[in-house]
């Protein structure tokens, strides 16, 4: 096996030949990329760039966001089925089930990755999932544990179907990736059919989360915001808490749609220099 040199030039436009059946000239190569002279590759790679920065933005304001909510006006944080307890419900939901499962997805669009060998982005990319679906896990018990402790009914909210119908296709997402992408048995014909379906899945997942997310802030804003009954201003009269609360579903939308931008730009898929490298398992190096 030969090491492959350090890259010099990015592939933004001979991405899809192979896949649209017009391929033009030799099929690229682990370092055969793109010229960085090409101006129609140079304002691709920056308009990519300015996106994946937009999304690494988007990401760290909602966390923030979040946690600020939830902190100062939510009172802080618990594990003991109190109210401090459902806190950690929004703040695991969007960070693991948007921000960590969005920049999950978006990691095989960064060109830098392109020029070396797909099998530790893979692993990285099923790690990401697998934490994203970990804090998303731990989010739903919290909520569950405070219904329960409070006797207050569950899944009875459009908030709580959509949220538990995202949760459970990330799960079923997650096995059928790992079986299907990363162990070694698993057919060549079967990880092409997978493919189209595990990404069109990916991006279903992401609208699910995005939905029970913003339909989640709304639905608390309307519990806790009922004015003088429980000493607070009424949403409608749009107090800080609410422009905070509002702001976080704004950037959550807008964190969606960055994300689904990527995904959607055929200019930035990974180029497949091989059907071998494209469905390398997990035992075998796609130099090999």
């Amino acid at each position: 096996m030969q090491a492959a040199g350090p890259p010099s030039r990015f592939p933004l436009q001979q991405l899809n030949a192979a896949a649209s059946g017009s391929e033009i000239g030799p099929r690229p190569q682990k370092d055969e990329v793109s010229s960085f002279s090409d101006p129609s590759s140079m304002r691709s790679m920056m308009i990519f760039y300015l996106f994946y920065f937009l999304c690494l933005c988007l990401s760290v304001a909602c966390v923030v966001c979040v946690c600020v909510w939830n902190s100062q006006w939510r009172g802080g944080f618990a594990w003991d089925g109190s109210s401090r307890e459902f806190n950690w419900h929004p703040v695991l939901m969007v960070t693991g089930l948007v921000v960590l499962y969005g920049n999950g997805a978006v990691l095989y669009r960064i060109p830098l990755t392109w020029a070396h060998s797909k099998l530790p982005w893979k692993i990285l990319h099923a790690a990401l999932m697998f934490l994203s679906l970990i804090l998303s896990i731990v989010g739903l018990c919290a909520v569950f544990n405070v219904h329960n402790a409070g006797n207050i009914p569950n899944l009875y909210s459009l908030h709580s179907w959509i949220g538990i119908a995202a949760t459970a296709l990330f799960a079923f997402q997650w096995v059928a990736g790992f079986a299907g992408f990363l162990l070694p048995w698993t057919p060549l014909s079967m990880r092409k059919l997978l493919k189209p379906v595990h990404v069109w899945l990916g991006g279903s997942i992401l609208i699910l989360s995005i939905a029970a997310s913003i339909s989640g802030i709304n639905e608390k804003l309307f519990f806790v915001l009922k004015g003088t009954t429980n000493g607070t201003q009424p949403y409608s009269s749009l107090p800080p808490e609410a422009v905070v609360a509002n702001s976080l579903g704004v950037l959550i939308v807008a964190f969606g749609l960055i994300v689904l931008k990527i995904l959607s730009t055929s200019e930035w898929q990974r180029p497949d220099g091989s059907e071998d490298r494209t469905y390398a398992p997990l035992l075998r190096d796609e130099s090999d």
